[in-house]
């Protein structure tokens, strides 16, 4: 059973896992990837409840984003699904059908195309309503240490978060 939340009713929850990985899923026609995020933020922007993501270009993600304009993030918050995050954070959707490799059931999203993951409790469904690439010369130079001594630099998804819920 799936039980809508408000947005914000589970942000500590969020803000706890979301260092040690969540599931950012997208759908483009009969392309489906899951992939791992460690960073996000959830706010209020625009009168709208928006969870923002970041993608690098060079991920598979990336190009079904650019084409779905939506995403789900399902956050694991009851279940250890510590060997899942790791595997779809090193390994690309271009090579494996995650789902398959990790037993990763997706179910129908409430509002979006999107599936989101089973064996996760919290579930954000988005649409895109804007997106920004990052502009190397605005990053702190400790960022760019940090994160981007390849040159990898993020696209910043914001999507409007249409439903929310946990999972009973």
């Amino acid at each position: 059973m799936k039980e809508d939340v408000k947005y914000n009713d589970h942000l500590k929850e969020l803000l706890e896992q979301l260092p040690k990985g969540a599931f950012l899923t997208v759908k483009d026609g009969d392309k489906l990837n899951t992939m791992t995020i460690g960073w996000g933020t959830i706010g209020f922007i625009w009168q709208k409840p928006v969870f923002v993501v970041m993608v690098r270009k060079s991920r598979y993600t990336y190009q079904l984003l650019e084409i779905a304009k939506e995403f789900t993030v399902s956050i694991p918050v009851n279940k250890d699904l510590k060997q899942a995050l790791a595997f779809c954070g090193t390994k690309s959707g271009r090579e494996f059908d995650k789902f398959k490799e990790c037993n990763l059931t997706p179910e129908p999203g409430k509002v979006v195309n999107t599936p989101v993951i089973g064996e996760c409790d919290l579930h954000y469904e988005c649409k895109v309503i804007y997106q920004q690439s990052m502009e190397p010369a605005l990053v702190a130079e400790s960022i760019k240490k940090l994160a981007y001594s390849k040159g990898d630099y993020h696209v910043m998804y914001y999507g409007e978060i249409v439903a929310c819920y946990v999972k009973e």
